[in-house]
């Protein structure tokens, strides 16, 4: 066993003087904030972050990072892989530490029983390596277990996750190292021209093979992976991250985007750039607003309604006193009903701008533009006010991975789009038989849409909440 290994990355990758990685690393969490804001989602199981030298990806890997610092793990599996190649499965170096200019990184094999342990020389490598300043910045007294993941077939990953999902604890975490999309002649990848990369292919490229790892279902990541030919290198830790998430997610877990960004963007170049994404795995309940923030936004649609009302004037009245919670970006609905009567329903998927201004802007779309039924904005009486926060949407491979009245559902298939509430479920006494062919009717497609092989099918979580008008 070598007893300390000292990292070559550090003077290379990163500065070698400790005051100059120190200064480099709060830039970069600084940055992340100033970029994604100042709200985090906790309790996440696992994360994917991008391994480029901090001064390209640093501001992504950060917002990963912070959101770890949120609530420091006791224990780490960084998921990592040699890209020179030449390991099959699973392996464990063959060191005691790493140092870095921040000090040395224990490592322990406790949890990794099982795998073998190969020569550090074989396996040392910068997407392991590049993580630990970020690791020594938001979790300094994390216990750490590396892991260099190689190609596996199904059955090997299934058994790996298993040992994985086997020495979870409360307070471990797991963490995938993978740059996204490699693209341009120095990389052999030219799909499309620069000029459409700079114009949102790219990001395009990217958002289908987020979306697919957002599937927790390493078969349905690899699949999609392989059929967009896409270059995102750490592919093999990413499906093991998965699988073993898979294994522990109880009541379901759902991936959020923290960032995304470009080496093109950082540096004005696209003939040759590399994408990052920092993603994480989230328990339901992580998406769920305090009661105050949920206050504050339905006191925001009441008297954006009261004014609508009153004075005729399409104004929202964004919500004031809330949490920073209330500056993301995401998916909502607002229902406006009279009794039993619906009156209206919009809402968006992804959210167009921060909730508290969001939830009021769709206050008056349900009150004024829902074409089903007449504008609510003209109805005399009260008016009772829902809304339901949706969770991120996670792609699945078929119906068996939806359960009526727990999940709304979305659904795409050659230029249609559709989605329902998990509510309706509840509301009409539906199956998920039921529901499934209710959403292709809304979706103006056949009732066997959903089977389509060419059909996407997501489920999402909804938190709901209402006040009497």
């Amino acid at each position: 066993m070598a007893p300390v290994h000292s990292s070559p990355f550090a003077g290379q990758w990163y500065p070698a003087a400790a005051g100059e990685l120190e200064r480099l690393l709060d830039q970069a969490f600084e940055s992340s904030r100033q970029r994604t804001g100042s709200f985090l989602f906790s309790g996440g199981l696992g994360f994917v972050v991008p391994h480029a030298g901090p001064a390209y990806s640093g501001t992504v890997a950060a917002a990963a990072y912070r959101s770890l610092a949120e609530r420091p793990p006791k224990h780490v599996f960084f998921l990592a892989f040699p890209h020179r190649g030449g390991l099959h499965g699973v392996a464990v170096p063959d060191a005691d530490s790493v140092a870095t200019p921040l000090g040395e990184v224990r490592l322990t094999r406790e949890f990794a029983a099982g795998f073998p342990v190969l020569d550090e020389e074989r396996l040392c490598d910068h997407s392991f390596e590049i993580q630990l300043p970020f690791l020594q910045k938001a979790a300094p007294d994390a216990n750490v277990t590396a892991l260099y993941v190689g190609p596996m077939d199904a059955a090997e990953r299934a058994a790996a996750a298993d040992r994985l999902a086997a020495a979870w604890r409360p307070g471990t975490v797991f963490v995938a190292s993978s740059d996204f999309t490699h693209y341009g002649r120095g990389f052999g990848n030219v799909p499309f021209p620069p000029e459409d990369a700079r114009g949102g292919r790219l990001r395009e490229l990217d958002g289908e093979c987020i979306e697919a790892a957002g599937s927790v279902n390493a078969a349905l990541f690899l699949k999609e992976l392989g059929e967009l030919r896409a270059t995102v290198c750490g592919y093999d830790p990413i499906a093991l991250l998965l699988e073993t998430v898979r294994r522990l997610e109880g009541p379901g877990f759902y991936q959020a985007k923290l960032d995304y960004q470009t080496s093109g963007e950082i540096t004005g170049d696209f003939r040759n750039s590399v994408s990052y994404a920092a993603l994480g795995y989230y328990p339901r309940a992580a998406f769920d607003l305090e009661e105050a923030d949920r206050d504050a936004l339905l006191a925001s649609a009441r008297a954006t309604l009261e004014q609508l009302r009153e004075t005729g004037r399409r104004e929202p009245i964004p919500a004031r006193h809330g949490s920073a919670a209330l500056a993301v970006h995401r998916g909502v609905f607002v229902t406006l009903r009279q009794g039993d009567e619906l009156l209206g329903c919009i809402g968006n998927i992804s959210g167009r701008g921060p909730l508290a201004k969001d939830v009021a802007d769709l206050a008056l779309a349900a009150a004024l533009d829902d074409p089903r039924f007449r504008p609510a904005a003209k109805t005399e009486g009260p008016i009772d006010i829902e809304i339901s926060l949706l969770t991120p949407l996670r792609r699945i491979a078929g119906r068996e991975s939806f359960c009526a009245g727990r999940h709304g559902a979305l659904l795409k298939l050659d230029g249609h789009t559709g989605l329902l509430l998990p509510q309706v479920a509840t509301e009409h006494g539906w199956d998920a038989d039921q529901f499934l062919k209710a959403l292709a009717r809304k979706s103006r497609l056949g009732p066997d849409a959903i089977d389509a092989p060419r059909a996407r099918l997501y489920r999402f979580e909804a938190q709901v909440f209402g006040r009497a008008g």
